[in-house]
């Protein structure tokens, strides 16, 4: 009987895994995934947490806000994401409305994500109001992720997505925020588009992991939306997205080239048809 051991699964990412990695320095990759396909190619390529985002109302429903996506709409983008997924840890996002009228009202919907989207933790804006809402699912068994800063679902409250936190007062609200969540069990907080200082300060304070968006290098890891930093997205280009490919240029050509190729009756060959 062979003894020669088959190819080595990497083990399953848990919220465990990234505090861990925090503790242990090593930097936590997250990037957002909404539909089968894409989740599949990512988890493949190593990425430690999917996030279901809100931002799906953005690059999938064309809307112009996070605000119109419903809890029916995220179950189903979760529910393909998480049937992609052998390793990434998945963290789907509550979309507005859907957490913040009660807390039975937000367990609820945690709930539905948990049992009905198959998700492994959820993800919710906000800090001292929220803060009982945030326990009471961590009490249920429930892991959450925090979020911070420029918080999109608040769009209308705010009117613009300028950098967060730039004032004393609100740059130390944050802080006491970050705390006050550690502190009601999360096992991480999103800290998006507050400088780079503000974020460092609150990683060093934290012994949950913080991931990044537009938050500077300092963040225990980063997060950016997919279609953002591939490339098929030309009409969004905020100072702190690197875009690693131009996917709308190739996906342009390949159209094309696929029309002209119809047109000129190039497609499909004879190795391409059944049958004489």
């Amino acid at each position: 009987m062979s003894t020669q051991k088959g190819p080595q699964k990497h083990a399953k990412i848990t919220t465990q895994t990234v505090v861990e990695m925090k503790q242990n320095g090593e930097k936590i990759s997250m990037l957002t995934a909404y539909d089968y396909t894409m989740a599949s190619i990512l988890d493949k390529a190593g990425i430690e947490i999917l996030l279901v985002g809100d931002s799906a109302s953005n690059v999938m429903a064309g809307f112009d806000t996070t605000v119109p996506i419903t809890l029916d709409n995220m179950i189903y983008h979760t529910s393909c994401v998480v049937r992609a997924v052998d390793r990434a840890l998945v963290v789907a996002d509550l979309p507005f409305m859907s957490y913040q009228v009660t807390p039975k009202e937000a367990l609820k919907s945690a709930g539905r994500m948990m049992k009905e989207a198959g998700a492994h933790a959820i993800k919710m804006e906000g800090g001292a109001p929220i803060i009982e809402t945030v326990k009471r699912i961590v009490d249920a068994g429930i892991p959450v992720m925090g979020h911070l800063g420029l918080t999109p679902q608040s769009i209308y409250k705010f009117g613009t997505y300028k950098v967060r936190a730039q004032e004393e007062e609100e740059a130390e609200q944050l802080i006491k925020d970050a705390r006050l969540l550690e502190e009601a069990g999360c096992f991480g907080i999103v800290l998006e588009k507050i400088p780079s200082r503000l974020a460092k300060k609150v990683t060093e304070e934290l012994s949950i992991p913080t991931i990044g968006i537009g938050a500077g290098g300092d963040c225990d890891g980063q997060v950016l939306v997919v279609h953002d930093m591939l490339g098929m997205n030309k009409d969004f280009s905020p100072r702190f997205l690197r875009r690693y490919a131009d996917l709308n240029s190739v996906m342009t050509d390949a159209v094309k080239q696929y029309i002209s190729d119809v047109k000129s009756r190039d497609f499909p060959n004879k190795d391409e048809q059944y049958g004489s």
